[in-house]
């Protein structure tokens, strides 16, 4: 093939990628109510939170999900609430 014809197959692959992807949450009136990564950074620090990765049972994260819910709070203002129980029983 010619260079020009593996350029067009890219373009090609490349559009239809772009037609197929879901539209994201970032433009229009979704945009002004999300901060930014950096704000959000300073926002968490100011509420002196501080990210914590911990790998849990996927039925256990289904579990907290819906008690979050169900409660109508955060993920992570349920999970703290958990934990600080959890502490205090012992």
């Amino acid at each position: 093939m010619k260079k020009t014809d593996l350029e067009k197959n890219k373009a090609s692959k490349i559009l239809g990628q772009m037609r197929q992807a879901p539209s994201s949450g970032r433009f229009g009136s979704a945009a002004a109510s999300v901060p930014d990564r950096r704000e959000q950074r300073k926002i968490d620090q100011a509420n002196n939170l501080v990210p914590f990765a911990v790998k849990l049972n996927a039925d256990l994260v289904k579990q907290l999900h819906s008690h979050a819910e169900r409660e109508g709070v955060l993920m992570t203002e349920f999970v703290d609430r958990v934990i600080r129980a959890g502490l205090l029983a012992k």
